[in-house]
């Protein structure tokens, strides 16, 4: 089998399983642009956990290749339509796009990156598997956790390899029908995720492969720590003008930001003993800042624990929208919040 060290040599072999997008999202979710289809500079640093001028020299380095994947640069009228149509508020007279392609390509050349590694590594175990898979003559003897795997995997690629394009084609070619459009695209990709998300819990509670990181992260956060990665999805979601206001003295409220379509966000943070439960006096607290001494158009009140009964209906009477531990993880794996398209 090839070591996943030869894709950071071979152009040839990484063009050869350039389509292969879907492993992105079996290593880690990638989140996308308002659009569906794209990703920042910003956003592909994340994903990959390094700083933005790493990618930014990994253009340079390797531009040409980069933009035959689906890199580009907007400027001018074309950044102007972009950001019309897919809701992004940015100053800046540029923007550099990476499509999902794109995304692959760069994780098959970054080499100071532990998510870049796993990708490649994933990468070449899938396509081992397809070149060397033989079929089984008698079903009945089929283990049955190989065959949810397998029909996981289908259900996987038929949603990101055939239904999704569909959407894009009928995006690029639709005008009355565009922003419905790409609602519903988004709901397929957040299912595709959520299968991704749920099978690698599956599997990790059965014993197949270790157990998922992201609870385990959390959990090892501190407040601060906690409150800057709430900060973070939001803006992997879209928001922009994300303040985390990191004071005691706050009011109730940690974050405030601004929605993709210019919604104001209040976000309550609460990182405590999962065992434990969010009081009512805590949601009485967050609903009276958010709704009257602040009041904003998104109330999120995320926390590592699950709600209260009680706080929970103080939360449903107020419209404030709770993130409990099971949410807050699935999110932290890249399911997109409803609230914030």
């Amino acid at each position: 089998m090839i070591n996943e060290s030869a894709l950071l040599e071979s152009k040839a072999l990484r063009n050869s399983v350039l389509e292969r997008t879907e492993v992105l999202d079996r290593v880690k979710a990638l989140s996308l642009l308002p659009d569906g289809m794209h990703v920042t500079t910003a956003m592909v640093a994340t994903y990959f956990q390094v700083g933005i001028k790493a990618i930014r020299s990994l253009v340079v380095d390797h531009r040409t290749e980069l933009e035959a994947s689906g890199y580009r640069v907007l400027t001018g009228s074309e950044l102007s339509s972009f950001k019309e149509l897919s809701g992004i508020q940015s100053r800046s007279r540029s923007l550099a796009l990476f499509s999902r392609r794109a995304v692959l390509n760069v994780a098959m050349l970054l080499r100071d990156s532990e998510v870049a590694r796993q990708v490649r590594t994933y990468l070449l175990d899938m396509e081992y598997l397809a070149r060397t898979r033989q079929p089984v003559d008698n079903p009945v003897h089929r283990d049955t956790t190989s065959l949810d795997d397998r029909i996981d995997e289908r259900i996987t690629h038929i949603l990101g390899r055939t239904v999704v394009p569909m959407f894009n084609a009928l995006i690029e070619t639709s005008g009355e029908h565009r922003h419905e459009l790409i609602a519903l695209r988004e709901d397929v990709e957040n299912i595709e995720r959520k299968l991704c998300w749920h099978h690698r819990r599956i599997s990790g509670l059965e014993g197949e492969v270790p157990t998922d990181s992201v609870r385990a992260s959390i959990k090892a956060m501190t407040w601060q720590a906690f409150e800057r990665h709430v900060a973070d999805l939001l803006r992997r979601d879209g928001c922009t003008q994300v303040v985390v206001r990191q004071a005691r003295s706050d009011r109730g409220i940690d974050i405030t930001a601004c929605t993709a379509d210019g919604r104001t966000v209040a976000v309550q943070c609460k990182n405590r003993d999962s065992r434990s439960s969010v009081p009512s006096a805590d949601m009485q607290k967050f609903a009276g800042a958010a709704r009257t001494i602040n009041p904003a158009e998104v109330a999120l009140f995320v926390a590592t624990s699950h709600f209260s009964r009680e706080a929970q209906a103080i939360a449903d009477l107020s419209g404030i929208i709770t993130v409990n531990r099971d949410e807050l993880e699935a999110w932290s794996a890249g399911v997109r919040l409803k609230a914030l398209r």
